[in-house]
């Protein structure tokens, strides 16, 4: 163990554990790690006490939960929050390996820096990167400003060999067929070929925004027909 993680092992920086899926990391059996903390404010976001709290689980316990589960598990899902915002996710990712399990990051895509570091040390096998809304109106929605952070991750995840996937949470009264065109359209231009995953917005009573149901309808038939779309509940 590298001396680095020793000295961090009582970082409580994991909100919570889900400790098996099927559904998060494709083609794996799955627990996920939920990252307190987030640099966005999504007003949508099912996550509001993780967002907002703190990280109740040390990282020697969740290594330790990972040991338990060696040849049951395959995976492990880095969510949140947002996993990037830790400052010692690297040592934390050579863990993991170590125990072997493969990784996927669920990620904003705004510490490009780290994720290029990743990728180049083979540190993941799978991200998901959430492409909030159209690049104009980043900001609008998501309340963050530094959108190049995203574009930059976006393009050196499509120059990568590494498997990834871009998804929208679509909110009717946030986001219209125009705005999601406007994505499509610039995935397009940009070179991503894989399927772009739009996941319906469903109402809960406790959002970040504290966010109503959609009134407005969303006619799908009328997005561009330039990439695989698949629509996610």
């Amino acid at each position: 163990m590298s001396n680095l993680l020793k000295n961090v092992l009582a970082d409580k920086a994991i909100h919570s554990i889900t400790k098996f899926t099927t559904l998060d990391f494709p083609n794996r059996l799955a627990s996920i790690f939920w990252f307190a903390k987030c640099n966005m404010a999504c007003p949508y976001c099912y996550n509001p006490q993780i967002v907002r709290g703190e990280g109740l689980i040390s990282l020697e316990e969740a290594l330790n939960f990972l040991r338990s589960r060696q040849n049951r598990l395959e995976g492990v899902v880095l969510s949140g929050g947002e996993c990037t915002l830790y400052p010692h996710l690297e040592a934390l990712t050579c863990e993991i390996k170590r125990l072997g399990f493969q990784i996927k990051i669920d990620t904003n895509g705004t510490n490009p820096t780290l994720l290029e570091r990743l990728i180049e040390n083979e540190m993941i096998d799978y991200v998901a990167l959430d492409y909030k809304a159209p690049i104009e109106k980043y900001e609008e929605v998501v309340h963050y400003r530094h959108v190049e952070r995203f574009e930059h991750s976006l393009e050196l995840l499509i120059r990568s060999k590494i498997p990834f996937e871009v998804r929208t949470t679509l909110h009717n009264d946030l986001l219209s067929v125009a705005d999601i065109n406007a994505v499509i359209q610039d995935l397009h231009v940009k070179g991503y070929r894989g399927t772009y995953y739009i996941q319906r917005y469903l109402h809960v009573e406790e959002t970040m925004g504290n966010t109503m149901p959609p009134q407005n309808i969303f006619d799908r038939t009328k997005l561009l027909d330039l990439l695989p779309i698949s629509f996610r509940n």
